[in-house]
């Protein structure tokens, strides 16, 4: 039977139906839930200046301002996105849902190795919240599970496979596109792994020489060295920032004052075990109990310790960083998919363990009708303030600061404007909409507050309007 065979008969079964349900779900929060602040909506709204300034070099988080934090691969998808379908959340979305179902396709073969359907590895993994969760996010994290997933297993591949020269160059490929998806840590969460399971195992230089480096890393250098260049170029300071600064410094201190996008992430040392336990669920305590059962097993096990070493190796890593959040647990989604897949056949409660991980997803369709859902969502963006029926963008200001949603949404129309100028505009009697964080309204003096007129309320804000 030819893979095309297999693959049309993996879809025909109960599996098919499983993972197209998966897929379903995920599309379906694409469309409806909005962009959110801080993370979405910013990386939302870099896009979106990309595409309107025509500027693909140098990424921007405001007109005029460089964003330096990341490369931009992502960016550069959610761009050619919103060239082809518009500037709205569900054209954003769709790259990063296509290269996750890109990836669970890519593990079918794994699945037919241990003779079960191919697409048991990729339900297992959109069933993974962490994984789930990206597969629709605006985030430079799923690109960098990808590159990484590339490198190793193109590894893999070329120590295992007859067309090795093919698989050298995807480690070369993953590397490349690695650096532009998130930068150098793409050698740090796959190169020291890789480095442990060849000693373990023995491999020679010899072979390890065999790898394609001359030919593989002209290929990295052609993917990635010429955005490097050129954004040095047209802005000069990057490189200093992103390699010292963003891959060295944010790890080792956590009140690092060079970040100019973010905030300080005060972390208990070692919670990034916590945040893989939550994000694997209900998969993460499956392979607890194997990895207790067949410690020796696993040791000499070529597949199993590579696959190990891939997933302990980036908790290892973050566990000494006390600035993190949870995304960085993300690379390790894929290995531990392959994990459950290698371990599928043994498993007594599969069919449990499969209703408890496809059950959650279907159950958050519920959850996003609920009040409590649609309130959080709402008060975790402003494009219900932005599009409000008596706003006009083109008249609507933020005190004492702008969220990136509301430019997102106003297009960049949205202004920041300071008390000073406020008062003008109301003694000027000048119609307009403001955005004024709750906080803040004691800065304002009484002539102003009087003549604010209540649109929406929220929790830390409000959408007022002047006439």
């Amino acid at each position: 039977m030819s893979l095309a065979e297999r693959i049309k008969k993996d879809f025909r079964s109960p599996y098919g139906c499983i993972f197209i349900l998966l897929a379903g779900i995920r599309l379906f929060f694409n469309a409806v839930i909005p962009l959110t602040d801080k993370t979405e909506a910013r990386y939302g709204e870099i896009a979106r200046l990309m595409v309107e300034t025509g500027n693909w070099i140098v990424p921007q988080i405001d007109y005029g301002v460089p964003f330096w934090a990341k490369p931009p691969l992502s960016t550069w998808i959610c761009s050619s996105s919103i060239s082809l379908f518009g500037d709205h959340e569900f054209a954003l979305r769709l790259p990063f849902w296509m290269i996750a179902i890109l990836i669970t396709l890519l593990l079918i073969p794994y699945g037919h190795q241990k003779k079960i359907n191919g697409l048991i590895p990729g339900i297992v993994l959109l069933t993974l919240p962490e994984f789930f969760l990206h597969a629709g996010v605006l985030s430079t994290d799923l690109m960098l599970s990808f590159s990484v997933a590339l490198t190793m297993m193109g590894f893999w591949q070329f120590l295992h496979s007859e067309k090795s020269r093919i698989s050298g160059l995807i480690f070369f490929v993953g590397i490349g596109l690695g650096l532009l998806a998130k930068g150098p840590i793409i050698c740090v969460l796959s190169f020291p792994p890789l480095f442990v399971w060849c000693i373990r195992h023995r491999i020679s230089l010899k072979r390890i020489f065999q790898i394609p480096w001359v030919l593989g890393g002209l290929l990295t250098l052609l993917i990635a060295f010429p955005w490097y260049y050129l954004m040095e170029i047209n802005s000069p300071g990057f490189i200093d920032y992103f390699v010292v600064g963003e891959h060295f410094l944010r790890f080792i201190d956590s009140s690092w004052s060079g970040d100019k996008y973010g905030f300080p992430k005060q972390q208990p040392l070692g919670i990034i075990w916590a945040f893989i336990l939550a994000g694997a669920l209900p998969w993460s305590f499956v392979l607890l109990s194997q990895l207790k059962n067949g410690l020796k097993k696993v040791w000499n096990d070529p597949w199993q310790l590579f696959l190990w070493l891939w997933i302990l190796w980036t908790p290892f890593f973050f566990t000494f960083s006390k600035s993190l959040i949870h995304t960085y647990t993300l690379p390790v989604m894929i290995p531990i998919a392959l994990l459950i897949t290698h371990h599928w056949t043994s498993f007594k409660r599969k069919k449990s363990l499969l209703c408890v991980a496809v059950g959650i997803p279907v159950l958050l369709i519920g959850a996003y009708f609920l009040e409590p859902t649609q309130k959080i969502l709402s008060n975790s963006t402003d494009k219900t303030l932005v599009f409000h029926p008596e706003v006009n963008s083109s008249e609507l200001y933020a005190f004492p600061f702008k969220s990136y949603s509301s430019q997102f949404y106003s297009k960049g129309k949205i202004k920041i404007i300071t008390p000073y100028a406020l008062e003008k505009m109301v003694e000027d009697s000048t119609s307009f909409s403001i955005i004024i964080k709750k906080r803040q309204l004691e800065d304002l003096s009484s002539n102003v507050i009087s003549k604010l007129k209540l649109l929406m309320d929220r929790r830390k804000d409000g959408l007022y309007q002047i006439k």
